[in-house]
């Protein structure tokens, strides 16, 4: 069974900074792409940044500069460096690995449980 396990979450103050990790378990062979999503109340999940296999990243424009995604492939484990951080980026923060394959499995995609980010005076 394949398992995300997000840690790193917690209360900063505005302008903080925040490391969150997600290590991926179980008999994978490999991870297409692994990425972070936020979602605040009331509001849709969305993008935050992602990562493919190969390092080719992708981040949401309001987090261009302040966050950077980062992996380590032999680990099976993503890192999400959030800097400056805002009280608009306060949510739960959930990892996501895309084309998984993993022994018994096949292709699947999984989510995290999420990690609670609150960015508050």
């Amino acid at each position: 069974q394949v398992q995300l396990v997000e840690s790193g979450g917690g209360l900063v103050q505005p302008g903080g900074s925040l490391r969150l990790s997600c290590a991926a378990s179980g008999s994978i062979f490999s991870i297409n792409v692994m990425g972070w999503y936020r979602q605040a109340p009331g509001r849709q999940r969305e993008l935050v940044a992602a990562i493919t296999r190969s390092g080719t990243t992708n981040y949401a424009d309001s987090r261009k500069g302040r966050f950077t995604i980062s992996r380590d492939n032999a680990k099976n484990t993503v890192y999400l460096q959030m800097n400056s951080l805002k009280p608009e980026d306060t949510g739960v923060y959930y990892c996501n690995a895309q084309g998984v394959y993993a022994s018994g499995y096949g292709w699947a995609d999984y989510w995290g449980q999420g990690t609670q980010v609150t960015v508050s005076s």
